[in-house]
């Protein structure tokens, strides 16, 4: 082996034990210490990359979403909201806006997002099951200034997610109508508005300064859910 193939192979990869290699690198004083300083600089990169991250970065993310658009969160518990968030945003670049979506009134693009991110979350969260208590639902609605005092229905998921350019609550829980995604966003809607599209239905239900959505399965009633948890949320004054 010549001194430039020896040299090229041993970029490529510093830890090559091949027999050839190893009579390469034994063949000169120079060739070996090209070699071991290779290795130690391939070992110190290894290191560098591995880098712990601190159990409260994803939620202090995403509630610095809007002015820090390009930041990754990744907590042990919500590592499966990362991977449906990241689904999500890699949907509407991918043509989701072609479901035929109808609405009785506005707001059509929050009914739009809605539907788009339980499509795309559908295969990351669909068999979770956190059992989720009422004080840990409490816990995420902080930063929203309400809270739920009872939801009558098994809580499957609750966490943070980013909503069009808005931060919101993401929850799923089981109905008498069946398991449905209810979102709650820092965004009032003028008036209730029912929407579907070929597989989903909802409804947009304004709550205080925000709103209150769920989203079920094509035939499903959805109104008298998002009524009973209207009911149930108390805001701060």
């Amino acid at each position: 082996m010549d001194d430039l193939e020896f040299r090229r192979r041993l970029l490529a990869d510093p830890s090559d034990s091949s027999q050839d290699m190893a009579e390469a690198r034994n063949a000169s004083i120079a060739n070996r210490k090209l070699s071991d300083e290779l290795q130690q600089l391939d070992s110190k990169l290894e290191q560098a990359m591995k880098v712990d991250v601190p159990d409260d970065l994803a939620d202090r993310i995403l509630f610095h979403q809007t002015e820090q658009p390009n930041s990754v969160s990744i907590k042990p518990r919500t590592l499966v909201a990362l991977a449906a968030s990241v689904a999500f945003v890699f949907g509407l670049f991918i043509g989701q806006y072609n479901q035929g979506i109808s609405t009785n009134n506005p707001p059509l693009e929050i009914a739009q997002i809605a539907l788009e991110h339980v499509q795309a979350e559908a295969p990351f969260i669909d068999g979770i099951d956190e059992s989720v208590t009422l004080s840990q639902v409490n816990a995420k609605l902080t930063p929203f200034g309400s809270s739920f005092n009872n939801i009558p229905g098994h809580i499957y998921y609750v966490n943070h997610c980013g909503f069009g350019d808005k931060n919101a609550l993401h929850m799923v829980m089981d109905t008498p109508q069946g398991k449905v995604t209810v979102f709650i966003v820092p965004e009032q809607s003028p008036a209730m508005t029912q929407f579907n599209n070929r597989a989903m239905q909802g409804v947009v239900m304004p709550v205080s300064n925000a709103s209150l959505i769920v989203v079920g399965e094509k035939g499903q009633d959805v109104s008298p859910v998002a009524k009973t948890l209207r009911n149930e949320l108390s805001w701060e004054i």
